[in-house]
């Protein structure tokens, strides 16, 4: 196979962003499109100059036109829709969050490894160079030892009859931006023990903020921030024994950004450059995965975590008390 064909389960917004990046990346094709309405898949074809369209996701997984599938579906959707396309032997991109609870990121696993498939969660910023420099510094000790974490990410949900605001679709801001939060505490701070959050019920009845906080078993901690109410934000910061590291821009990184780190009175910035343009990376990596054989950036372990940990958050808002993090 010389190039991985994509299939879009779906016309959601986020593919025009994915679109150009799965054009843009080497060894890979966008090939067909379905919609449940097959007018509507015929007209985002041809306005995409995508070469097939089908009236139904099964007819899409059915096509021997389609080797990998991505689902920008809303989230109570995506395990569902990506064990049919293992089933049907395609590889998998899902949109973030892969799974509301860990037990059906496992379900997932299974059913990947039966296929001999691979199946991936759509976390762009994971792959962006900017991402893997601040990892690095952390575990390099830029900062000393690692003592907490604080990430957030906000911005204003205005769209009326947004699936993010439909508690029967998986909605909130915890799941929808408070999940990128979540994953880069974890992947500076390690694997969570222990959870405790607060939700803040919008009209729908999903969490429009949402407040939380992580315990590893080493003892840092993590808060972590979302929001519908909040104006765009976004930020990042890991402090130290000997210092603290700041970032701007943590999920969606520009062509540069600065990272700050202050020790004392010292201030230190690094200039790193970012992608010139944003999912390039993800889809490379993908199709290197399920091209050459090997593990994609962000496992299904590390997609299992992230679901323990949300699932925690959620479950302790509705507690109100700490609850803890099954591994």
């Amino acid at each position: 196979m010389t190039a991985l064909r994509w299939g879009l389960l779906g016309t959601a917004r986020i593919n025009r962003r994915l679109i150009p990046a799965m054009r843009a990346a080497g060894r890979s094709a966008v090939a067909a499109v379905a919609s449940r309405d097959r007018a509507r898949a015929a007209a985002y074809a041809s306005e995409w100059d995508i070469p097939l369209a089908f009236g139904s996701y099964e007819a899409l997984l059915g096509s021997d036109a389609v080797d990998a599938v991505y689902i920008p579906l809303p989230n109570s959707l995506h395990v569902e829709w990506t064990l049919a396309a293992l089933a049907a032997g395609k590889h998998v991109l899902c949109e973030k969050p892969l799974a509301l609870t860990p037990a059906d990121v496992e379900r997932i696993a299974a059913a990947a490894a039966a296929a001999d498939r691979v199946a991936a969660e759509g976390f762009m910023y994971r792959h962006e160079p900017l991402t893997r420099h601040v990892a690095a510094l952390v575990a390099g000790g830029a900062v000393g030892e690692l003592v907490h974490v604080d990430a957030g990410f906000t911005y204003t949900q205005s769209r009326a009859g947004d699936v993010r605001l439909d508690p029967a679709l998986g909605g909130g801001s915890l799941w929808d931006v408070g999940c990128y939060a979540v994953s880069y505490a974890r992947l500076l701070a390690g694997e969570p023990v222990s959870a405790f959050g607060w939700a803040r019920p919008g009209p729908s009845g999903t969490d429009d903020s949402f407040a939380g906080l992580l315990r590893t078993s080493a003892g840092v901690t993590a808060s972590v921030v979302s929001s519908f109410r909040a104006g765009n934000h976004a930020w990042l910061e890991a402090t130290g024994s000997t210092g603290t590291l700041r970032l701007a821009n943590p999920f969606k990184p520009g062509p540069s950004e600065v990272i700050e780190i202050r020790r004392d009175e010292a201030v230190e910035r690094l200039a790193v450059p970012g992608s010139p343009r944003m999912f390039v990376a993800e889809i490379e990596d993908f199709v290197g995965a399920a091209l050459d054989g090997r593990l994609p950036a962000v496992t299904l372990a590390d997609s299992r975590g992230n679901a323990a940990a949300l699932a925690a958050l959620s479950e302790s808002a509705r507690r109100g008390a700490p609850v803890p993090v099954y591994p």
